[in-house]
């Protein structure tokens, strides 16, 4: 595939985007203990909503007003396989078998999106893409255990835990078909009209899920926590999902999911430099493999 102006703006605004998203992820586990997973998610989607909203001032934004009633459809049921119902279903299966068996599992939706964007949407085979996203995903793998170890000195084994497997593998499926849908979605409007329903979409979603999670005894986020969120979730969800998105429309669904899933490579310098973590052999490996993974990806000899 020739490496056009459009594959570019998509690449680069993918990687803006993980990375905008790996740093509001540092900043919502600092919360952790303030706040629920749920009430983070919730958060930075109601966020997220305001900003788009703006975003359509700009005179180069679509109207979502015409956009047809079957590709708002498709936008809606992209947003709640990835965002809404994907992202609950890890966090589930995370608690169950733990981050270093849930994250592998999951983070394998790349090449899923390639095998759905080929037999779907009838987009050619190209083997060094698809090799790229394999040695990506392996590497992006190997950063975030080395994360997982340097972030908790123990962690209890849960890879028996059939449910667990099963809940990471269907978030996996969730994130690939979320991804292929979006990319059928945008292909006949503008990323700023698309991204604001899919938002729209996902903030009603999470309405009654908050609303059930407070009813069954979800503690009240602390105002400090929420407000921490909502800065981060203006940047993470709010710009990150615009990136998202623009990537989606101009590279396309398989290119992008390996973008996306690079946020433990970006997530590095800060645990370097900030956190003051130790950089092992390993991570290096997952560094370099990650980036060469990419650089296949992007340019698909």
């Amino acid at each position: 595939m020739q490496l056009t102006p459009e594959l570019i703006l998509g690449s680069m605004a993918g990687l803006v985007g993980s990375a905008v998203f790996a740093f509001s992820v540092v900043v919502y586990r600092s919360q952790s203990k303030e706040i629920r997973p749920l009430a983070i998610s919730s958060i930075k989607m109601w966020v997220a909503l305001p900003v788009m909203a703006f975003a359509l001032l700009l005179p180069f934004a679509g109207n979502p007003l015409t956009v047809p009633l079957h590709t708002m459809f498709l936008l809606a049921i992209s947003i709640l396989f990835g965002a809404v119902i994907g992202d609950t279903i890890y966090l589930i299966s995370q608690e169950r078998i733990g981050v270093s068996y849930a994250f592998p599992v999951a983070m394998s939706f790349p090449i899923m999106t390639f095998a759905f964007t080929i037999f779907f949407l009838g987009e050619p085979l190209i083997v060094t893409r698809l090799v790229g996203a394999v040695i990506a995903v392996v590497g992006i793998v190997i950063l975030s255990n080395e994360q997982s170890k340097e972030n908790s000195s123990s962690e209890e084994s849960g890879i028996s835990d059939v449910i667990g497997i099963g809940l990471a593998l269907l978030t996996a499926l969730l994130y690939a078909a979320g991804t292929t849908i979006l990319q059928v979605g945008l292909s006949d409007i503008d990323p700023f009209a698309g991204n604001f329903l899919r938002v729209a979409f996902g903030s009603i979603a999470f309405v009654p899920m908050f609303a059930v999670a407070r009813y069954r005894g979800m503690p009240r986020p602390t105002m400090r926590a929420t407000k921490v969120v909502a800065i981060a979730g203006f940047f993470g969800m709010g710009i990150g999902s615009l990136l998202y998105v623009t990537a989606v429309k101009y590279a396309g669904a398989a290119i992008t999911s390996v973008l996306a899933s690079t946020a433990p490579l970006w997530a590095v310098p800060v645990s370097v430099f900030f956190l003051k973590e130790r950089l092992t052999r390993m991570s290096v490996v997952g560094i370099l493999a990650t980036v060469v993974g990419v650089f296949l990806v992007i340019m698909g000899f």
